[in-house]
């Protein structure tokens, strides 16, 4: 299956979702000044189904069109905190905001919250997965279609570079990076942390309970393993980045991961653009880490 087949199928198996020509509606509810960077918090119509509240940060007085980055918001049960991941961080992501770290380095950043977090939140996750799962739709594939459509948001901003866009996320948030990223070639560069995790591997190690039901996409797995999803980011640049005491990624799979993304990467000719680092911690962005994502946004977007 080539990689436009394999796209395609792999949305296919999503569920269904809204249609993705109707157009998206933005309202900008607030804006301010925070530190070096501005704050403007948007309320977008994505899905015709429910209002997405966003943040997009932008640096302080900066009238030219911005690199942007696509950050994805974890998980960690925590389904009050969505999209203020990016402007306050999180227990497990460095003190530093991704907000304060990207747009000091001259990006544009948005995040939205995801079904069921931040100003979304009012039902479950079991009771969205459930009453979703009898519409036909699928959990994750809702929200990989807002992701999806946050691309397409982007593209209508004026401040936005949308030749240059990347995404960036940990834990769910990692997930999510590489999902769209498969998905959505408008997307030029991925990076995931704490995000790997192979179907069989995790099965192997009696781990699925360690990961919530969002993720579960039906038959998935009669037709994909991780490692075939993100081969439909090559020859794109791939970062990932994982911890070698991650429980929620054994290690027996994000070792397979990368030995078949580097056997696609360098069959293409672009072994430099795939990059695996392994820390020695568990589910946690280090100091190292977060100077890797930087390093790697720099040199690529």
């Amino acid at each position: 299956m080539d990689i436009h087949s394999r796209r395609k199928k792999l949305f296919e198996l999503l569920g269904d979702v809204p249609d993705r020509t109707r157009d998206i509606q933005a309202r900008k509810i607030n804006d301010q000044l925070i530190d070096s960077y501005v704050l403007e918090e948007l309320v977008l119509d994505l899905n015709g189904l429910e209002q997405v509240p966003a943040y997009f940060v932008k640096p302080a007085n900066c009238e030219k069109e911005l690199p942007t980055v696509i950050f994805n918001h974890s998980h960690g049960g925590q389904f009050h905190i969505g999209k203020t991941e990016l402007v306050k961080s999180s227990d497990y992501l460095q003190s530093v905001s991704y907000a304060k770290q990207l747009t000091d380095l001259g990006y544009g950043v948005i995040c939205i919250d995801a079904w069921g977090f931040g100003d979304r939140r009012g039902k479950s996750e079991s009771e969205l997965f459930k009453e979703m799962l009898w519409n036909g739709q699928v959990m994750w594939g809702m929200m990989v279609y807002d992701s999806m459509r946050v691309v397409d948001y982007l593209h209508t901003r004026e401040d936005v570079d949308s030749t240059r866009l990347a995404t960036v996320g940990m834990s769910m948030g990692g997930l999510m990076a590489w999902w769209l990223a498969a998905l959505d070639e408008r997307v030029g560069v991925c990076i995931d942390i704490c995000a790997q995790v192979d179907a069989d591997s995790l099965i192997r190690a009696r781990g699925l309970d360690f990961h919530g039901l969002y993720s579960y996409v039906p038959k998935l797995l009669n037709y994909f393993q991780t490692a075939d999803i993100q081969q439909c980011i090559t020859p794109r640049p791939h970062l990932s980045l994982v911890g070698n005491h991650d429980r929620l990624t054994p290690v027996e799979g994000f070792l397979r991961i990368d030995e078949q993304l580097s056997k696609y990467y360098q069959e293409i000719g672009h072994s430099e653009k795939w990059k695996m680092l392994r820390f020695g911690c568990g589910h946690i962005e280090t100091a190292e880490m977060r100077a890797e994502v930087c390093s790697f946004l720099q040199a690529y977007v």
